[in-house]
């Protein structure tokens, strides 16, 4: 095999362009292969195999640094770098990132795991170099959908004034831009990218900046009679006008045509702009036809593409009960919307736009632009739900403050994927949300222990009208309850005692109900009877029940899928603290620091929020609490 012999991107560059093809299929083999073993971004990374072989077989160097957008799309870049032989270990436990990771790879320049990114990071890489004084290329590669970003069109922007030798690659995939404008585009493109029409434009250009005092003029006069006679025939392209040259659209399944165009634009000292289509999924049936589908996917059978059975009946899951929910709360109120931005089937609203598909919106990956655009919904008396995960949510940070909360907007801000996320790791988790939501002012904060306080929660979050409110709830399955709940809404702040304990208590939010309930009865079972709370709210807190804990003999415990730093466990301590008095607090929570991949079930238990961690956490503590109480009262110094 062709890829038994790559360990270095100059490996693919000593070999002949009519032996890449070959190589592309066996990448797109092994990626398939590993995908269907551990799960991941199988559509993305399969349609971009062939740019990935042309571009590392004409820019083998480690100078060259090559920055790739949404990293989702770059399993064939781990297997041209040196990682063949860890593919296997792709999204598991102490393996290799399912994205971009500059301690993996010094061929990985810059991390990648949000899309939209590549083009700024790429105008940063290409000022080094020239404040270096280095003559070095930079390559962005864009795609699927990052194009649709507001982020890319602000680099767009800056480019002009600071590109220096830059090389934007669209890999369009339909996901975001439109389709080609016909024959007379091929056709000009495959004209200005040959080599004599390079050279022959860069003598003349030579020429006329010698002619004595007029050669700015006859400069720029030859560049407005050439863009205007192109404009003749078709419509101002986007990119020229900021300062791009632009070729394309070309076939980015066609390694030959890649690698001849590649060698000709390196050789162009302004910036370049080349759009490839491509197919997401290609080479593989089930995902090219259904690529929203194995965008990204669990392990699945590798002939036919159908999901390996769970082990275990699976419940609902937390996003398919929002969704559901959510059509029916919007079935009774007419000022319901709701907003993604570029997820309807990751955040459960695909029923929602079938419904109601005047009422969705989605936005693409423009989350800023979508919480101002709800914001504006809700000014203008609707009620507008923006569903969106929490590692993306923070991405539009100012937006809910400034245009939501200041205004105090009822916009409603459903958190998919809060907390431990699992493979995709620490780009994807969500464990910032609770610190930087709870410090706004005026904004509701919720976290749902089942699929049944979600429908509350949802319901609750509808009837708002007093300002922004946010439920947060985990990847994966609910707790499977047989009867659903009413879409009642919930006392405003109030906790819920689910059991009465002796010399503890434990307060756990959100998805931590469950662990903590089978830690209770861990607990019991050596002789230690705790109590247990459903804070189901962080903001407002339930004050009330907790100054009723006010002892300073007991053990108060809480326990949040969140960093420590804002989170649940910070406010209880700092009421606490304002109110003089209080039990001795343990907070249990993620540890401030960003946390790997691998299963959820595997991270959970490395940060100590699993049953059995909790309860052995607790019992040390108590039983520390113990001997330092029985020292006080035998005199005893400490």
């Amino acid at each position: 095999m062709l890829l038994d012999g790559i360990h270095k991107p100059h490996d693919v560059a000593a070999l002949p362009v009519e032996s890449l093809p070959a190589l592309a299929t066996e990448i797109r083999e092994e990626i398939i292969r590993v995908c269907a073993q551990n799960g991941g971004h199988l559509a993305a990374s399969l349609g971009a195999v062939d740019l990935a072989v042309a571009v590392h077989h004409v820019f083998p160097g480690e100078t060259t640094r090559i920055v790739w957008d949404t990293g989702h799309q770059a399993y064939a870049h781990k297997l041209l770098t040196g990682r063949r032989e860890r593919f296997d270990t792709l999204r598991r436990a102490g393996g290799l990132s399912g994205f971009l990771k500059r301690r993996e790879s010094p061929y990985d320049h810059f991390g990648a795991g949000h899309a939209c990114t590549a083009l700024s990071a790429a105008l940063g890489f290409s000022q080094g170099a020239r404040l270096r004084g280095e003559e070095r290329l930079t390559i962005a590669i864009l795609g699927d959908g990052a194009a649709t970003g507001g982020m890319v069109y602000e680099a767009i922007n800056n480019a002009r004034a600071h590109a220096g030798r830059l090389l934007v690659i669209l890999n369009d995939n339909e996901m975001s831009i439109s389709p080609n404008v016909g024959s007379i585009s091929r056709i000009l493109t495959h004209l200005t990218a040959t080599r004599t029409f390079l050279n022959l434009e860069g003598r003349a250009w030579r020429a006329l900046g010698r002619v004595p005092r007029f050669g700015k003029r006859l400069r720029a006069l030859a560049s407005r009679t050439k863009y205007g006679l192109k404009h003749l025939v078709l419509p101002s392209n986007f990119f020229e006008d900021f300062g791009f040259k632009y070729f394309g659209p070309l076939d980015g399944h066609d390694i030959p045509l890649l690698v001849r165009t590649l060698r000709q634009l390196a050789r162009i000292e302004q910036p370049v702009f080349l759009h490839v289509l491509s197919r997401k999924g290609k080479g593989c049936d089930f995902a090219e036809s259904n690529p929203a589908k194995y965008h990204g996917f669990a392990p699945f059978v590798r002939e036919t593409g159908v999901k390996l059975p769970d082990p275990e009946p699976v419940a609902v899951s937390y996003t398919q009960a929002f969704g559901e929910a959510l059509v029916e709360l919007a079935a009774a109120d007419p000022r319901i919307v709701a907003i993604t931005a570029a997820m309807p089937d990751g955040t459960g609203l695909t029923p929602f736009a079938q419904r109601f598909p005047e009422r969705f919106f989605d936005v693409g990956i423009a989350e800023p632009h979508a919480v101002t655009f709800a914001a504006g919904l809700a000014a203008d008396g609707l009620r507008p739900v923006v569903a969106i995960y929490s590692t993306f949510l923070q991405r539009a940070f100012d937006q809910i403050v400034h245009d939501v909360a200041l205004q105090q907007l009822p916009v409603v801000f459903a958190i998919d994927r809060a907390g431990l996320v699992g493979e995709d790791g620490p780009t994807h988790h969500g464990a910032l949300d609770l610190g930087y939501l709870s410090m706004i002012p005026g904004l509701t904060l919720m976290a749902p222990s089942d699929e049944n306080e979600l429908r509350r929660m949802l319901a609750t979050a509808a009837a708002h009208s007093a300002g922004p409110i946010a439920l947060r709830y985990p990847r994966g399955a609910a707790r499977g309850l047989r009867e659903r709940a009413p879409l009642e809404p919930l006392p405003l702040g109030r906790s819920l005692r689910l059991q009465q304990g002796e010399e503890l208590d434990i307060w756990a939010l959100g998805s931590m109900v469950a662990p903590a309930e089978a830690a209770v009865r861990l607990l019991a079972a050596r002789g230690l009877r705790a109590g247990l709370v459903d804070a189901r709210f962080l903001a407002p807190l339930d004050t009330v029940a907790l100054d009723a804990l006010a002892d300073p003999a007991g053990l108060l415990v809480t326990v949040e899928e969140n960093s420590p730093v804002g989170g649940f466990g910070e406010a209880v301590l700092r009421h606490f603290r304002t109110l003089g008095q209080g039990p001795r607090l343990l907070t249990l929570s993620l540890p401030h620091a960003f946390c790997g991949q691998g299963t959820r079930e595997e991270l959970l238990a490395a940060a100590g929020l699993d049953a059995a961690h909790l309860a052995g956490r607790i019992e040390a503590t108590l039983l520390g609490n113990r001997l330092l109480a029985d020292r006080r009262a035998g005199g005893r110094p400490l």
